[in-house]
């Protein structure tokens, strides 16, 4: 190997490779010049004016990817009235009254997350009337498919006993026929795009917050899985590409840009696409909602019924939910786009959804012919056994939402919904991994209250809370801690496109590393979510530093 001069070392540590562990790196223009030996390290590279780092026997580990993630959702609403994951009706309702008591005049209450198994039941307009007579105050629940508003909120949006439900969407209504309060799916986006919108200030600033929060905890690389849904598409990819022409943007991002045809902007971006591309920023991905959640809105689409019944309906969609696109416009769709060379990450979250999505696939690539675009589908929170091998044959990606796997209200409303029977294979990543499908992982940020991707890995192993539960979820469906590192590592970088450069440490990759402050292959399982990350490096660059005392 031919000695350059070095610009980082990493010594004295513990250093996994895909062949065992060494104790040192160095790091030349961006890319990884050798890995061995404090020894082999320190003397086989030119190392004057280097950077080191001593590890003290720290591990170096590749970054992190989390490939469904909604940074600017999450910076904005860390500024909204912010309601704790499980919070009862009585707490939620102290919180919201503190917001409305400190509102401006004309201003909006806007923030979440609330369950309804944490609330006690479904709730209604009138809790909120009770302390917001006169305040508009519009809340999402935790999955961001649903909303709470007040009768002032109502009021502004022009919502009556009169008023139809939007195509693929629910006004939830009481016996007379009135409003409850409670929107599903496209209704809440209507209802939520008569408020406020943020402006193009605060979708940065948002933006930014967010991007610090993930390098953080590790994250080098991730999707930005829904543009648009938060401020508009176009003020969304204005402001990534503003942050990444400012050098604010450290990691490898990949924007998914939803697809509805019914709205103009969305397809005006996703034409415009590439005039917002810099750097690490790749607007090559697309966005699809197939259906809803499974939950006790009964949104996601399910090939058996659900378990339970909602109050006031009796429909086929309160029976096996959504499915949004008729199967015959998502196969045209997801052909054309697999043909322009844009990857499709669906929204399914229902067994019957995740049908459709591996069907639109298939069709795709009998028109096509198999390409390089890894099109996943996301969430996967129930896939038919029938299915499960399918993703391997047709070259498609299961992408999964560990996050979501320990007990938490949101899984309580989703065993209550489908029963126990559908509950016992709830994401079904043992089997998905016995039948040689590529599977990663993504937060879904901030449907979950932390984008801390050591609970993923560690629910991923243990299927329980973080540090341990008597209470488990989908037990059988655990899988090891090595397959967990793969998944958000080598799987990722496959799914990207980038596993040439990326995912592993090996000599010619790039330095996408972090430095952590225990081992997760030897720690027990119960402590990988108190990992701490005290290095991430981007392409040699120091780009978060926890310790804040980089030895010259």
């Amino acid at each position: 190997m031919t000695s350059r001069v070095s610009d980082l070392i990493l010594h004295s540590g513990k250093v996994r490779t895909e062949s065992g562990w060494a104790e040192a790196m160095a790091i030349s223009n961006g890319v990884i010049e050798r890995v061995g030996t404090d020894a082999e390290v320190l003397d086989g590279v030119s190392s004057e004016g280097a950077l080191k780092i001593d590890l003290a026997g720290r591990v170096v580990l590749p970054g992190l990817h989390d490939l469904h993630v909604h940074p600017i959702f999450a910076g904005v609403r860390a500024t909204r009235c912010r309601i704790p994951q499980g919070s009862s009706l009585e707490e939620t309702l102290r919180i919201v009254g503190e917001a409305v008591a400190s509102a401006r005049p004309g201003e909006w209450v806007l923030g979440g997350q609330w369950d309804a198994s944490a609330l006690g039941g479904v709730p209604h307009r009138s809790m909120l009337d009770a302390i917001a007579p006169d305040v508009p105050v519009l809340l999402e629940d935790t999955s961001a498919h649903s909303s709470w508003a007040n009768s002032a909120a109502l009021a502004v949006a022009g919502v009556t006993a009169d008023t139809p439900d939007p195509e693929d969407g629910i006004y939830e209504r009481d016996a007379n026929g009135e409003p409850t309060g409670i929107q599903r799916e496209t209704a809440s986006y209507l209802l939520a795009a008569v408020a406020p919108t943020p402006t193009q200030a605060d979708v940065e600033a948002g933006l930014a917050w967010s991007l610090r929060e993930m390098l953080s905890y590790g994250i080098t690389s991730f999707t930005e899985a829904a543009l648009g849904f938060t401020a508009g598409a176009r003020t969304e990819i204005r402001a990534y590409n503003a942050l990444a022409r400012r050098g604010e943007i450290k990691q490898r991002v990949r924007i998914s840009i939803t697809w509805e045809p019914s709205d103009p902007e969305q397809l005006e971006v996703i034409e415009d696409r590439n005039f917002y591309a810099f750097g690490r920023l790749k607007t090559d991905g697309i966005k699809i909602f197939l259906d809803g959640v499974p939950t006790d809105s009964h949104t996601a689409a399910m090939l058996q019924p659900y378990a339970d019944s909602v109050a006031g309906r009796d429909d086929h969609a309160s029976r096996h939910g959504m499915l949004r696109v008729a199967p015959h416009v998502l196969n045209e769709a997801v052909a054309r786009f697999d043909r322009l060379g844009l990857t499709v990450k669906f929204h399914a979250a229902g067994d019957a959804a995740v049908r459709a999505a591996l069907d639109s696939i298939e069709f795709a690539r009998k028109q096509n012919g198999i390409g390089p675009q890894m099109h996943n589908v996301g969430h996967c929170t129930f896939v038919s056994e029938a299915d499960v091998s399918r993703a391997n044959e047709i070259g498609a990606t299961f992408e999964v939402s560990p996050y979501l796997w320990q007990p938490s209200p949101i899984c309580s409303d989703i065993a209550v919904a489908v029963g126990p029977d559908i509950i016992r294979r709830v994401w079904p990543i043992r089997e998905m991994l016995d039948s040689n499908a590529l599977v990663v992982a993504g937060s879904d940020w901030s449907v979950v209250p932390s984008v801390n991707p050591w609970v993923g890995i560690e629910t991923m192993v243990t299927r329980e809370e973080p540090g341990g539960s008597t209470e488990t979820f989908g037990k059988e469906e655990a899988i090891t801690i090595e397959e967990a590192l793969d998944i958000f590592t080598v799987n990722a970088a496959r799914q990207e496109g980038m596993a040439d450069r990326i995912g592993r440490i090996a000599p010619g990759l790039l330095a996408d590393v972090i430095v952590v402050d225990r081992n997760p292959l030897t720690v027990p399982a119960r402590e990988i979510h108190a990992t701490q990350v005290d290095y991430t490096i981007i392409e040699g660059e120091v780009v978060y530093d926890r310790l804040s005392r980089v030895e010259q």
